[in-house]
């Protein structure tokens, strides 16, 4: 029998999404075989520290305070590339050497900045690390809104038009006869976003300038730009994921999320109902598809006309443009009355894995089964993507070698 990996599980961040992104790690953690792989969870602190320890598994640790984190371990990457993938603890003496925690492969679990933007990505190639989920560039474009029409601008996916604000370089504040030339001809009403956040945080609708003005200054605490679009009447919302990670091209079910609002903002999606839920992976199928911390969705939804195999084919080509690899979801949204539809966002690493989409698709994925081909899929891009232990060519030389 072949012996278990070790899967580091990386979570939190330095992100506007870090509560979310803790809750998908501790899904992630319960869902993964153990049989299969041995767990070390990696929580990474709103101050940019990295902990490790068994009580990081638990819900009821969260957040950790001073004394609690005290009874962790303090690591960091070793970044030296060469040998088995390892974490080193911060904690050392002159009689003691700092501990090591070897691991096979990395499986991310962040949303939003400095995770799930291609930052982290960024550092585990560099590093030598396999991990699971979209690579460095597809992560960043994706996670930038303005990046994600620019990329699919001639694929002919339908995308709203849209002017993008960015922070100024001082204050939080734009008058709105500053914001007038921005907008130009883009007729209100109109859908204020961050350009870098999900989780539908810092989502508005504003009428007139001196409305996103006033929406503006929140946006611009968190995110550098800011993404204004048409406002959709009569909206529907339909996800979507897709992966290559089972072999062939696949897409998920589809979810139409259920709203009792014009917009669907932070607090209805993830704590309608409460919010007190971490749902999990199941280990049937249809057990647990309270994901999201108890979002309502109906899925696979009848989707009018050509709906259905529209939204199919245009989750295919977006993943396809960026050499797709992880599962990410892909959003749509559309006026439910004209039938009209336009790509809306990618979430390279959505929220639970988006896995509920996986169980409810005609032939069930489970979410360990999810995870397992993910961790696949690492090991192989990692193998692919790997370099000689010298990597400059011969001819490129100019010293010698010992």
């Amino acid at each position: 029998m072949a012996s278990k990996k070790t899967i580091a599980v990386f979570f939190g961040g330095r992100s506007p999404e870090h509560d979310v992104s803790v809750v998908t790690g501790l899904q992630v953690m319960a869902a993964l075989d153990s049989t299969r792989y041995d767990v070390l969870p990696v929580y990474l602190a709103g101050d940019g520290r990295w902990w490790m320890g068994g009580a990081l598994r638990d819900r009821a640790f969260y957040l950790p305070d001073a004394q609690a984190l005290g009874h962790l371990d303090q690591v960091t990457l070793d970044v030296t590339a060469s040998g088995r993938p390892r974490l080193v603890g911060l904690a050392s003496s002159l009689f003691r050497k700092p501990a090591e925690f070897p691991f096979d492969v990395a499986l991310p679990s962040f949303h939003g900045l400095v995770g799930e933007d291609g930052q982290i990505q960024g550092l585990f190639e560099a590093a030598g690390v396999p991990y699971t989920g979209m690579r460095t560039l597809a992560s960043a474009v994706f996670m930038d809104k303005v990046a994600t029409k620019r990329m699919l601008g001639s694929s002919g996916i339908p995308m709203l038009e849209y002017r993008e604000i960015f922070r100024p370089s001082e204050g939080l504040l734009i008058t709105p006869e500053e914001l007038a030339p921005m907008v130009g001809n883009l007729a209100a009403p109109w859908c204020v976003k961050p350009s870098h956040l999900g989780s539908s945080i810092g989502v508005a609708r504003a009428t007139t300038l001196e409305e996103v003005a006033d929406v503006l200054p929140e946006i611009f605490r968190y995110d550098s730009a800011a993404i204004l679009e048409p406002f959709v009447e009569n909206m529907v919302e339909y996800n979507i994921a897709v992966s290559r990670a089972f072999g062939d091209l696949t897409t998920s079910a589809i979810e139409k999320p259920k709203r009792s609002e014009d917009l669907l903002d932070f607090k209805e999606k993830y704590l309608s109902g409460g919010g007190k839920k971490t749902g999990g992976g199941s280990k049937q199928p249809g057990q647990a598809s309270e994901g999201m911390l108890s979002l309502t969705r109906e899925l696979n939804p009848v989707v009018p006309g050509e709906g259905e195999a529209q939204i199919r084919s245009w989750a295919e080509t977006a993943f396809q443009s960026v050499a797709g690899s992880g599962a990410p979801r892909i959003d749509f949204i559309g006026n439910d009355e004209t039938g009209e539809l336009w790509l809306n966002e990618v979430n390279p690493c959505p929220g639970s894995f988006g896995y509920f989409l996986w169980e409810a698709q005609a032939s069930p994925v489970l979410f360990s089964d999810l995870l397992d081909a993910l961790i696949a899929e690492a090991v192989t891009l990692a193998a692919r993507g790997r370099l000689p232990a010298d990597p400059t060519p011969r001819d490129a030389r100019l010293f010698p070698r010992s």
